[in-house]
């Protein structure tokens, strides 16, 4: 889960990472009574889980209470990358010397964590990997030791940090990996953390994606949820336990195992390029037990996404048998009845193939094309999409 701005905001300051004020709005006259709380120039800061507010029109300084008002007017309602802006954050001013960049993140590949940092920052990190990649260090981070002290030192000097700046600021970097390590999170970054003409080191916006699968031991995260913002199918499919996650397409994909369900999108991705262009119109993994009431919540997620013209079920039997699979799909279409009214192409492979695939047959339903590879069914459910857009 993606936090908005503000919430990685309070976040830091629970664990004592240096912020400015900020306070949260959502209608001009609630921003007003935020700068006049906050006093002095203020910022006004679409929230949305997106970059490029700033060149969106999304953030605004302003020098009053009026001017700040008058900011949220503008920006309240902003489409900011397919993002409605609902809320902002009036954020205390600060006078900046220097803008430095800090993140430690989950790195998949080498299984273990990593630490970016800059002395230049401000800009989007991908933009500097590419035009400026000696300015920023990648420095490894063990997982069992974390950021310490030590570390902390390490990484602000691999980052050209000047030596009058290490001391202060490797405290900040350690207290951010503490807010990583404490709150199971993937993710933690401020871009930019800055050194004001104060001299003091402050963290001016941050970033901050907590791991799903620690939820059971952070109760805490639910209330962070943004509901509301929520895309409803894939709401449907948490309450469904289904794992499922909404894409841009018109072939609605239903797979048991993650890495099947991954191949199935670039065959299905490849094959729409023979048939207007369609594309896969989810990710949904049903996992080992294709029973019918799991196929059914399945397909009735899918179905509910007005983009989708036809579905691919591709299941290789394993622990669960292409016959218990076929069971599964036929009833449930049954359980579904007139709701199930998008074509369904269906390619079973693996254990008790034969079997599946003579249930299926035998069922005879009108929605269902049986297809023997995953390639002739990818194309199979691109060219019904296609027909039937």
């Amino acid at each position: 889960m993606d936090l908005y701005e503000y919430q990685a905001r309070d976040l830091f300051e629970k664990y004592g990472v240096p912020v400015l004020a900020g306070i949260v709005a959502e209608t001009p006259e609630e921003v007003r009574a935020a700068a006049e709380q906050i006093g002095g120039t203020v910022v006004v800061k679409a929230q949305v889980k997106t970059g490029g507010r700033g060149k969106a029109g999304g953030v605004k300084v302003a020098h009053t209470p009026d001017e700040a008002a008058a900011a949220a007017e503008a920006i309240l309602g902003l489409d900011i990358k397919g993002h409605i802006v609902k809320r902002v954050m009036v954020a205390q001013g600060a006078k900046i010397a220097q803008e430095f960049y800090f993140s430690v993140l989950l790195d998949r590949a080498n299984r273990s964590l990593l630490s970016l940092c800059s002395v230049e920052g401000g800009m989007e990190i991908e933009q500097l990997a590419v035009e400026k990649p000696e300015a920023l260090a990648r420095v490894a981070v063990d997982p069992l030791v974390g950021i310490d002290a030590a570390k902390a030192k390490e990484i602000a000097t691999a980052a050209n940090f000047p030596a009058e700046l290490v001391d202060k600021v490797a405290p900040v970097l350690e207290t951010l990996y503490r807010v990583y390590s404490s709150e199971d999170a993937t993710l933690v970054e401020v871009n930019p953390l800055v050194l004001t003409e104060e001299g003091d080191i402050i963290a001016l916006d941050g970033k901050v994606s907590l791991d799903a699968n620690a939820d059971f031991r952070q109760p805490e995260h639910a209330a962070l949820e943004d509901k509301a913002a929520s895309d409803p199918l894939e709401a449907k499919a948490k309450a469904l336990d289904l794992n499922y996650v909404k894409l841009d397409g018109e072939v609605g994909v239903i797979g048991n195992g993650a890495g099947l369900v991954m191949s199935t999108l670039d065959v299905v991705a490849y094959a729409g390029e023979k048939h207007g262009g369609v594309k896969p119109a989810n990710f949904l993994d049903i996992g080992g037990g294709a029973s019918a009431e799991v196929m059914a919540a399945g397909l009735d997620v899918i179905l509910g996404d007005p983009q989708v013209k036809s579905v691919f079920v591709n299941v290789f039997g394993g622990i669960t048998a292409c016959d218990a699979v076929a069971n599964g799909i036929v009833g449930a279409l049954e359980k579904l009845g007139d709701t199930a009214n998008k074509p369904l192409v269906v390619r079973l492979d693996g254990n008790n193939v034969a079997a599946g695939r003579e249930i299926l047959e035998a069922a005879a339903h009108p929605l269902v094309t049986l297809m023997t590879t995953m390639d002739e069914g990818a194309d199979k459910a691109a060219e019904l999409a296609n027909t039937n857009s």
